[in-house]
């Protein structure tokens, strides 16, 4: 087919956008790509924003997805700072907010997820950040070289590694979490402890059990009261409680949106043009067969560039395994899998060591795994995960029987 008159358009410049659009290059589409982007810089990773960038563990040039010139080399039309507002599915068109009307042929939609606020009273008083652009990074790195103490709102991912890496800088940190304990929700208890025993290790002031009732000050944050009525003093207050995928443009268009733009296994919304990843995707996985929308690194590179080889006809199911880490002080961690409910985790190893793995057992299948501090075995993990094998759990625990040798069971 030939596609040099053809024009596809990536609503999105992150990750997922940036990879889509290089594996259009790569698989030798040669027709027009737009890769269009409301942020003023040229497409990032996010994970060093709240690890390396807070504790100045961090090389600024490091973070880009690819070099400067690599748009231009590849003739992939960048345009920062815009945005799409408007989608018409039958016209085959997108408006941009500088009012210009663009024909596509393909579009792809990795517009990805912007934080859920925080509404109590005095959530807009300055000195109140949230962490999800290299902008936002910026400023609360500059914010956090002259604050006194910090208050950190949310204990999953973000604000646990936002917690670790002001910490770190020797700053006073307190966690306010409605859990139990940091990333309940995700890990559950037993693992979610560890963190716990982790942060307070470290001298993290936890408020486990508690949200927040309201942000007081007079011209700034300058103290944070919890639902228990407990006060504390903060200058800088940092708010991680999730994320929403930004799907407006989606539904106002008429596509199906449902937690994020709904997808096919080949990444494809309700439109069969139109297409869909990272953040915002809400895919069915074939291999787990559920629906998900995974926010972590590895998902939107992937997700990026299965949706661009499918936007030429690949046919190629999404079926890599969900994959994220994290590092927070010394503790490094991988984990795979999707578990959104499970019966058992088993350890492997001394978890109050910070060496081990864990797995998340489902009706006896191994439905995820994490390795701490132990590396080189993840990929394994990935393949015990996908496999959905019923592996003893003595032979999981077992620190004799190596986790490569327990592959050949399951086939």
């Amino acid at each position: 087919m030939n596609t040099s008159q053809q024009t596809f358009v990536i609503a999105g410049a992150g990750l997922a956008g940036a990879k889509a659009a290089e594996t259009l290059r790569e698989r030798g589409f040669d027709g027009r790509v737009l890769l269009i982007g409301d942020e003023p810089t040229r497409p990032y990773e996010r994970p060093p924003l709240s690890k390396g960038h807070l504790t100045g563990e961090f090389d600024p040039a490091s973070v880009f997805v690819h070099d400067e010139t690599f748009y231009a080399e590849h003739s992939i039309e960048l345009l920062t700072a815009t945005t799409v507002t408007g989608l018409d599915l039958a016209a085959h068109t997108v408006t941009l907010s500088n009012d210009t009307t663009l024909r596509f042929d393909k579009a792809l939609l990795a517009t990805g997820a912007q934080p859920r606020p925080l509404t109590v009273p005095g959530a807009n008083l300055p000195g109140v950040h949230y962490l999800r652009t290299l902008a936002d990074a910026d400023a609360l790195a500059t914010a956090a070289a002259s604050a006194s103490s910090v208050a950190v709102v949310g204990a999953g991912w973000i604000g646990a590694e936002v917690a670790a890496s002001l910490r770190t800088r020797g700053l006073p940190v307190a966690l306010i979490e409605p859990a139990t304990v940091p990333l309940e929700r995700v890990l559950g208890r037993e693992v979610g402890e560890i963190y716990r025993k982790l942060h307070a290790h470290h001298g993290v002031d936890l408020h486990l059990g508690e949200g927040v009732a309201a942000l007081h000050g007079d011209r700034r944050v300058e103290e944070l009261c919890t639902t228990t009525g407990t006060r504390i003093g903060a200058d800088l207050v940092v708010v991680g409680v999730g994320a929403i995928p930004r799907t407006q443009v989606a539904a106002e268009a008429g596509l199906k949106v449902d937690d994020g733009v709904v997808t096919d296994e080949y990444l494809r919304t309700s439109h069969p043009d139109v297409y869909a990843a990272g953040d915002i995707a809400n895919a069915w996985h074939p291999v787990f067969g559920a629906r998900m929308r995974v926010e972590h690194w590895a998902n939107a590179s992937n997700q990026g560039a299965v949706a661009a080889a499918n936007m030429l006809g690949a046919e190629q199911p999404y079926t890599h395994t969900p994959y994220f880490f994290s590092d927070q002080y010394d503790f490094g961690m991988e984990y795979t899998g999707y578990c959104p409910q499970w019966d058992q985790v088993v350890f492997r190893g001394n978890p109050d060591a910070g060496e081990f793995l864990a797995f998340w057992l489902h009706d006896g299948v191994i439905a995820a795994a994490m390795n701490a501090n132990i590396w080189d075995v993840n990929e394994h993990l990935q393949q015990l995960v996908a496999s959905r094998a019923h592996i003893p759990v003595e032979r999981l625990t077992d620190p004799d029987v190596s986790v490569e040798s327990l592959l050949p069971v399951m086939r």
